[in-house]
């Protein structure tokens, strides 16, 4: 079968494309979730709209499925291997095709990285504001397939907000655009935002027009910590309430804190403190005044020491512990789980007491980290690995995470993406109604099933 299809293949695209070799398809298998993948057919890494074309027309007609991939730091599985399975590998489609200031627009291809086209951007005096975490790494095709998020969300949006023209090739092979790119449209379906976060189960991308601001001002900011979550959590309420909004607000919990202490003695943490907030600013004007209200309000919420970074190398410093993040959490058991979700912003204190209820019931350790300005957190449990007991334990507590964020309101899945690892999870979330009319949906783009199967919906 691989053979065959192999063959096929290169008959529409010149061989050098298209991968057969078992060890280096095996290298394609997984994504940052690490989940077990099956055995795929082969990889392809098409260079054109037309070639990707070429591929979806060979797999619709044989009936292959297709995995859209990037530079594969999913955390949800989403483009892992499928058995038997075209891996679509679009990270050699990494050319930015055009800046244009007048429009405030970039067009790039799918594979070129989030960071490569900020600094592009910057160069020309504009700034694109979608900054997930792994942006040095990430490409555009993959932040658009899970509509991609990151600490900037609370002033600029999430990826979404970014992207005002898609071009897409859908399962039949046929090349579309999903709107002009234009600021303002509104003939037809937004077909544009169905795409946006679709996780490739509707049509693959391969090309988008993207929104480019002014550039801001230099980011400055203001740490606070705090003697309890709730207190941190109480700051980060008035100032997301406040007159002066940050363009980051992230947060970490006393057992975060305890992780990087273990990872990052040199920090010299102050061990009084509960809880770490984290306001910064990029206001090209008043960013003074900014951080004087950023100061004001976590000593107003009992701030244990508050520090203030005028300039970008100090708030540098201050960035650390929240870099640190990820080390301390392994620090202090060795494992953890991936948390992402999210709940309306006036609830995070409800599920802070709720999450260490669970903990106490549960008999684990969680973390509670995120962006508190738009109520994305990443609860993490820390366990054992090497114990079996600790292992289940940590994993019912995290199911029991997602559960009470839907609860309260919220999502299981805040920017991460659904891939294979929450599907089970959105019955709680979803009517069977609104499930089975997404499945309809993907029935019209794709009849026969060949986008990533199995994912998202």
């Amino acid at each position: 079968m691989t053979a065959d299809l192999a063959v096929r293949l290169t008959e529409n695209l010149p061989a050098e494309r298209v991968i057969d070799d078992p060890a280096l398809v095996a290298a394609y298998a997984t994504d940052a979730s690490r989940l077990p993948a099956p055995r795929a057919a082969l990889v392809v890494q098409p260079r054109t709209a037309e070639e990707v074309s070429a591929v979806l027309r060979v797999a619709n007609t044989t009936g292959t499925p297709v995995v859209p991939q990037g530079a594969r730091t999913g955390l949800v599985g989403g483009s892992a291997a499928i058995e038997g399975a075209i891996l679509l590998d679009l990270s050699r489609m990494d050319a930015i095709l055009a800046i244009d200031a007048v429009e405030g627009t970039a067009t790039v291809q799918p594979g070129v990285v989030v960071a490569d086209l900020q600094r592009a951007a910057a160069e020309r005096g504009l700034f694109y504001a979608p900054d997930p975490a792994s942006a040095e790494w990430a490409t555009i095709g993959g932040t658009i397939a899970t509509n991609a998020g990151g600490m900037r969300c609370i002033r600029y949006g999430v990826t979404g907000d970014a992207v005002l023209s898609l071009q897409v090739v859908l399962a039949d092979g046929s090349i579309e655009r999903t709107r002009p790119a234009t600021v303002k449209g509104v003939a037809g379906l937004d077909l544009t935002s169905l795409v946006v976060g679709s996780e490739g189960t509707l049509a693959v991308v391969t090309e988008a027009t993207l929104r480019l601001l002014p550039a801001p001002g230099p980011a400055r900011g203001v740490l606070g910590l705090f003697p309890s979550t709730a207190a941190a959590l109480a700051a980060a309420a008035a100032l997301t309430t406040g007159p002066r909004l940050p363009s980051t607000l992230e947060f970490l919990d006393d057992t975060a804190l305890r992780g990087i202490r273990i990872a990052r003695p040199d920090m010299d943490l102050d061990p009084a403190a509960r809880s770490w907030l984290l306001a910064i600013t990029d206001a090209v004007e008043g960013a003074d005044r900014d951080l004087d209200h950023f100061v004001a309000t976590f000593r107003a919420h009992g701030a244990v020491s508050v520090d203030r970074a005028d300039d970008e190398e100090q708030l540098d410093r201050l960035l650390a512990a929240r870099r640190a993040l990820n080390p301390g959490l392994l620090a202090l058991r060795g494992a953890a789980t991936h948390g992402d979700l999210a709940v309306p912003r006036s609830r995070l204190a409800a599920f802070a007491e709720e999450a260490e209820r669970i903990a106490e019931e549960r008999g684990v350790e969680i973390s509670l980290a995120g962006h508190v300005g738009d109520g994305n957190l990443h609860p993490t449990v820390v366990y054992d690995a090497a114990d079996p007991v600790a292992t289940a334990a940590a994993h019912r507590a995290a199911a029991d995470l997602l559960q009470l964020a839907q609860h309260l309101g919220g999502t299981v899945a805040g920017e991460h993406g659904v891939g294979t690892l929450k599907l089970d999870d959105l019955d709680g979330e979803l009517s069977s109604r609104l499930r089975g009319l997404q499945r309809e949906i993907k029935r019209v783009f794709d009849p026969r099933g060949i986008l990533n199967p199995g994912r998202k919906l």
